[in-house]
């Protein structure tokens, strides 16, 4: 089974200005790009996921808590599976790396935030979209 995971990325200080990298982050898999901005920071949007479809996160401003969970039974998923739990931010230019299986909640940390999510599959190529009510697991 492949696992949610950060791709750190880094940054570069001189007298010219900063540079924030990621060198480790492979863009060939990806179809589409969109922002997400909550507009309260206690809202959380999930839980939320994919069977078939690949995400990857990177925040472009401030900061985000995602967490994530394997589903084990996409009609009827068990109520209490294991939750990863992690935290990305703007400075450091790193990808969460979401792969088929999952579903996500995602949350702001910061006033203003914004999450740039890409995606392996273009809108409408595929039908492979579940949601769960957030409370549905404990």
């Amino acid at each position: 089974m492949i696992y949610p995971k950060v791709i750190k990325g880094n940054t570069h200080k001189d007298t010219r200005g900063i540079l924030i990298f990621n060198n480790d982050f492979d863009t060939t898999e990806i179809k589409r790009i969109y922002f997400i901005q909550n507009n309260e920071l206690y809202f959380v949007r999930g839980w939320q996921g994919h069977q078939i479809e690949q995400r990857w996160f990177s925040v472009v401003q401030g900061s985000f808590k995602i967490c994530t969970r394997a589903i084990d039974n996409w009609e009827n998923p068990s109520g209490n599976l294991f939750m990863q739990s992690f935290i990305i931010a703007a400075q450091t230019f790193d990808v969460l790396y979401v792969p088929n299986g999952y579903v996500t909640s995602i949350q702001a940390l910061e006033a203003h935030s914004k999450l740039m999510a890409m995606s392996d599959y273009n809108m409408g190529e595929i039908q492979d979209e579940y949601r769960f009510d957030i409370n549905y697991f404990k």
